[in-house]
This record gives structure tokens, sequence and C-alpha cells, in this order.
């Protein structure tokens, strides 16, 4: 009797095409040998540039000695759980994905699933600096810059004590956040980044803004400003461009110097005149 059942193959590969995920078939030579397109969407190569090049290749230099630990651990036959390492994209951007692995050692491949976890490790070092910053600090700010605002919005204490919430962001949220960033990088150090011009260019008013910032972030939009300020500067010194703090301190849109040094050694624990030198 013919019961029409779907080609279950076909299911598979509409799956694996499909897939948000980075599916991949890795060999023990450390090349990949079957990928699909979420791979090369998310790093920025063409197949043909993964499938040709070791895997370690796109590692993040920090991350491959550990990568390639996990990979050699994998063939005595151990599966990998949630292992997280960093890759870099062809246009040099840092992802960080997590890997589940699981070997098949007779045919001497290893199936990998990973997952793209970059705005979950910039949400942690979000929490990092913000709370380096001291929340003291910015109740003040949003008390002088912006005081409509706050007594709009009630309790400021209620509303920004939170630093962070646990819960995973939505994809929405962080696509949102994203946008946000993407916003202050096209403007910084060119314009003052007023919360009018945010809210323009989001299309969003002001007190939206607050509550968005605050759901996703827990903390206000200007402390989230100052933040990717800290992160571009920190990118700036690493390109070794530049030689001065004035240099750095107006391309990352602060305007004194002094406080940038002072700032930026508190964060990342390090003067930095040594990253300048």
């Amino acid at each position: 009797m013919d019961l029409n059942l779907p080609d279950t193959t076909f299911d598979l590969e509409y799956f694996y095409e499909l897939s948000p995920d980075l599916l991949c078939v890795a060999g023990y030579d450390g090349y990949f040998k079957k990928i699909n397109p979420a791979v090369s969407k998310t790093l920025g190569y063409s197949l043909e540039e993964l499938m040709s090049r070791p895997i370690n290749s796109f590692v993040h230099p920090d991350d491959r000695n550990v990568t390639n630990d996990k990979r050699e651990s994998i063939k005595t036959n151990k599966p990998l759980l949630n292992f997280e390492n960093r890759y870099l994209t062809k246009y040099e951007e840092v992802v960080w994905l997590s890997w589940t692995s699981m070997p098949i050692e007779r045919d001497q491949v290893v199936f990998a699933i990973a997952k793209n976890i970059t705005y979950r490790k910039k949400l942690q070092e979000l929490r990092r600096i913000s709370d380096s910053l001291g929340l003291s600090a910015e109740i003040k700010e949003i008390f002088s810059d912006n005081k409509t605002t706050v007594q709009k919005e009630g309790n400021i204490h209620g509303k920004f004590s939170g630093i962070l919430l646990d819960e995973e962001p939505s994809a929405a949220d962080l696509a949102w956040l994203q946008q946000f960033e993407e916003l202050i990088r096209k403007y910084i150090g060119k314009v003052d980044l007023s919360h009018s011009l945010i809210c323009n260019e989001l299309g969003i008013s002001e007190r939206a803004l607050f509550r968005r910032v605050n759901r996703i972030a827990g903390i206000t939009p200007s402390r989230l400003v100052r933040i990717i300020r800290l992160q571009i500067a920190l990118e700036l010194i690493r390109t070794g461009k530049y030689r001065t703090i004035s240099q750095v301190s107006a391309m990352a849109g602060f305007h004194t110097p002094s406080y940038f040094s002072k700032v930026f050694e508190k964060i990342y624990g390090i003067e930095i005149l040594k990253l300048l030198k």
C-alpha cells in the first residue's frame, strides 16, 4: 500500500540549508568537508574559500592553541559540548561561536553545530564595563543632562539598579542593539550624540529609547553610548595607527583626554600610554 511518505532526505537537506545555526562536517585533517550556508554568511567567505583552507586559519589567533587542543581531544572519540571560541570574518570582525561536536571515528569526520553568541558576549562585556563605571556617576549625569526624561520615567534608582538582565535577549532585541551600535559608530567623533539625534535616527521617542535600552541591557542610553565609545577606543589602539591620547580620545567621541584616560584605565586595568608606545 502506497502511503505517500515524504522524502526525509529532502527534508533533512532543506533543514541543513535553511538552519540559522552553523552546521558542518569537518575531517580529522582539519578541513571542512561540508558546510551549510550559515557558515559562509557568518564568516563572510565563499564556499570555495572555506573548503580550501585549514579551519584553524579562520580562528582568532589567540584561540588557535586551545581550539587545536579541543580538536585533538575529539579525535580520541570524546564529544565536545558548548565549547566557545572566536573566529575572524573576512572583514576582520570577531565572531564568538559556541560549538557542540560529535566525532565519527569510522569515517574520520566530526559533525558539529555552532551558535553565534557574539552579542551574548558583548552583553557580558557590557555588564563588566557598566559595573566598573559605577551607577552613581550615571545617575548624576542623567539628572544634570536630562532632568525632564528622568521626571517622566519616575524613580531612577528603581529603574536602573539592575545593570543587565540575566534573561537571554530575543533575536529582535539583539538586532536592535546592533542597530544602535552601528548608529553610534556612524556618528562617533563627528557630531555630539544627543538623545534627540539617536531617537530621530531610530525613529522612536526619547521615553521609548530609555525603556528599550533599559529592558535589554539594564542601563541608560548614555551609559551604553559611553561603553561603545570605550570599545571603539580599544579597537583604535589595537590598529597601532595612533600615538597620542588626544587622537584616540577625539575619534572615540571623548571631549576630555584626561577623563578618557582615567576611565580607560579603570575599565581595562592598564594605562593607555603603555598601549600607545
